[in-house]
C-alpha cells in the first residue's frame, strides 16, 4: 500500500486530529484504508503522555488534555510543525526502538539540509540543539503509540512558536534543560521544511 500525505492548511483541534488518527488505525488493521502521514498545526493545547506526573504541570489554570501517547507533558500551538502518521509495522520491522530512531534520524537529517546540527539523547526522547555557549534545549518532540503493531501519533518540531507557555509546564518532565525553535537558532527561511521531512521520512519508513 502508499502511503497518504496529507497537509492541513488551518489549525487543527488537538481531538479531532486524534479521533482521525485512531479511525485510520482501524481502516489500516481491516485494511481499507493507506497508510498517513498527515502534517498540520494545532490550536493552542497542552496534552499529557502516559509517563506524566501531576508535578509537571506548573500552572494549575491551564487545561491539560490526557492522551495515550507515550511520554509526559507538553505544549502545541501555531507556529509549530506536527508531524503525524499511522504506519503499520506488521509490513516492517516489529520493533518499537527501531521505529522512534527512524523518526530521530529523519528530524536530524532534515534539519542539517538547513545547516543546524542536532542529535537524539537516549535518557531523554526528542530531538537537541546545543548552542555555542553549551546550552542544550529541545527543539523536537516526539510521541507514539503502538496498537497492534500498528504506529500513529508522532513529532512535533519547534519552528516559529511563542515558547512562553512551555513556563507553565515542566516541558518532558525536564528540569535541566531548555527549549527552543528554528527561528531562534537561525534566522533564515525554512523553505520546503514539510517536503523535506516527508522525503528524510519515507527513506526510513520504506516498506
Amino acid at each position: 500500500m502508499t502511503i497518504e500525505i496529507k497537509k492541513s492548511v488551518k489549525p487543527i483541534k488537538y481531538k479531532s486530529a486524534i479521533d482521525k488518527l485512531e479511525k485510520r488505525l482501524e481502516q489500516i488493521k481491516l485494511n481499507q484504508k493507506n497508510e498517513l502521514i498527515w502534517i498540520l498545526e494545532h490550536e493552542e493545547v497542552f496534552t499529557a503522555g502516559t509517563s506524566y506526573n501531576e508535578n509537571e504541570i506548573l500552572d494549575k489554570s491551564i487545561n491539560c488534555i490526557k492522551t495515550n501517547r507515550g511520554g509526559k507533558i507538553t505544549y502545541h500551538g501555531p507556529g509549530q510543525l506536527i508531524f503525524y502518521f499511522v504506519i503499520d509495522l506488521n509490513k516492517r520491522d516489529k520493533n518499537v526502538r527501531k521505529l522512534i530512531s527512524g523518526i530521530e534520524n529523519t528530524i536530524i537529517k532534515t534539519l542539517k539540509e538547513y545547516n543546524i546540527e542536532s542529535f537524539a539523547d537516549k535518557k531523554n526522547i526528542g530531538i537537541w540543539h546545543k548552542n555555542k555557549s553549551g546550552q542544550i534545549n529541545k527543539i523536537a518532540a516526539i510521541g507514539i503509540k503502538v496498537k497492534k503493531w500498528i504506529a500513529y501519533h508522532g513529532f512535533s518540531l519547534n519552528v516559529s512558536n511563542n515558547l512562553d507557555a512551555y513556563k507553565k509546564i515542566l516541558p518532558c518532565g525536564i528540569k535541566d534543560k531548555g527549549i527552543i525553535n528554528l527561528t531562534m537558532i537561525k534566522k533564515q527561511k525554512y523553505k520546503n521544511l514539510k517536503k523535506n521531512l516527508i522525503k528524510n521520512f519515507l527513506l526510513n519508513f520504506k516498506n
